[in-house]
């Protein structure tokens, strides 16, 4: 499948300019089989958990779960149950997957929601509500993805809680991948992430979450992560 234009993504992005803080995670995980879905669940206030599709439980336009993958969405389906986790992608259930073939596809292969969604990312939160009928506001809801400036800006402007994971796959693995989104996710990871004042500056001012208190109060990371610090931006 070929993505089109992000019109959403570029309309946004003079608000990221102006405050960059919007694409600053809540929590930074390897995979999203290193989240406390549990403590979501009891201590956060978070009824639904919404994953990105390619690079966070997929290789790039790829339908099967990948198995750095498996365990993560796996506790999210124990803890949470199969109506409240589902799949806000960029390509499969947008105007880019005619018929919703691609979509349908997933949702045989993963055993979840795709929710249909006419705008992009940081678009389509009419969608997302609507899917989940226990959500009562944004607040509720866990943005889990691999990009800064469309899955966890979408999180951010709409108050949901953001956990942002590196790329699944890299190298002969990640050779479907978009190509502009590929040097786009560079960019965006080494600005936040490395150790420049500009990257400091903006994590400093990552925005607060109704219900979660931060990692000291309430820690949803189960592994260090430092080690894979030293690697993010670098796409192979």
């Amino acid at each position: 499948m070929v993505q089109s234009i992000n019109i959403k993504a570029l309309t946004t992005l003079a608000s990221v300019v102006r405050r960059p803080y919007l694409a600053a995670p809540h929590v930074f995980v390897p995979t999203v089989s290193e989240i406390n879905y549990q403590a979501l669940r009891d201590h956060c206030g978070i009824r639904a958990v919404i994953f990105d599709k390619d690079n966070t439980l997929t290789a790039p336009y790829e339908n099967t779960l990948h198995p750095r993958a498996q365990a993560g969405l796996q506790s999210a389906l124990d803890i949470f149950g199969q109506k409240n986790v589902a799949i806000v992608s960029n390509s499969a259930g947008t105007d880019d997957d005619p018929g919703f073939i691609d979509g349908a596809e997933i949702e045989e292969a993963l055993g979840i929601a795709v929710i249909k969604h006419s705008e992009k990312k940081p678009g389509g939160l009419r969608e997302t509500m609507a899917h989940f009928p226990s959500v009562e506001e944004p607040s509720q809801l866990c943005m889990v993805g691999d990009r800064l400036l469309t899955d966890i800006v979408f999180g951010n402007l709409h108050g949901m809680l953001t956990v942002h994971v590196l790329p699944l796959c890299s190298g002969e693995e990640n050779s479907k991948d978009n190509k502009v989104a590929k040097v786009v996710r560079a960019v965006e990871n080494k600005f936040m992430y490395a150790d420049w004042w500009g990257g400091r500056k903006t994590r400093s001012y990552t925005l607060g979450h109704k219900v979660w208190k931060g990692e000291e109060e309430c820690p949803l990371i189960l592994v260090d992560k430092e080690e894979e610090i030293g690697n993010v931006g670098e796409e192979k």
